[in-house]
């Protein structure tokens, strides 16, 4: 069983910064990648980035240039690097791995809210 774990989230003002970090616990001993989705209110849960790891990376066209994935310091750990927020990026956000068998874990989310 694998557990996720996120933290970082919370408020923030358009054109500013929030850093979200994800570690996973329990058999890891292997996946395909690490990433992240968020789910807006009314809105379907959509993909942000993925990171292989090999350490390939996938942006949606609506972070892209703005939000960075990275490996974090330890085995199956990613950061998620928020900078020029925009208000429609207010959502929460959600860690998941995938395994080499293509089974999907989630965290629990952590809000993000862009606001002035």
């Amino acid at each position: 069983q694998v557990k996720l774990e996120e933290s970082g989230g919370g408020l923030a003002q358009p054109g500013g910064s929030l850093t979200l970090s994800c570690a996973a616990s329990g058999t890891v001993d292997s996946f395909y990648n690490m990433g992240w989705y968020r789910q807006a209110p009314g809105k379907e849960r959509e993909l942000v980035a993925t990171l292989t790891s090999g350490g390939s990376p996938y942006y949606s066209k609506d972070v892209k240039g703005r939000f960075t994935i990275t490996n974090g310091y330890a085995w199956a750990t990613v950061t998620l690097r928020m900078n020029d927020l925009k208000s429609e990026d207010t959502a929460i956000y959600y860690c998941t791995l995938k395994t080499l068998s293509d089974i999907d874990y989630w965290g629990q989310g952590t809000q993000v809210t862009v606001s002035s």
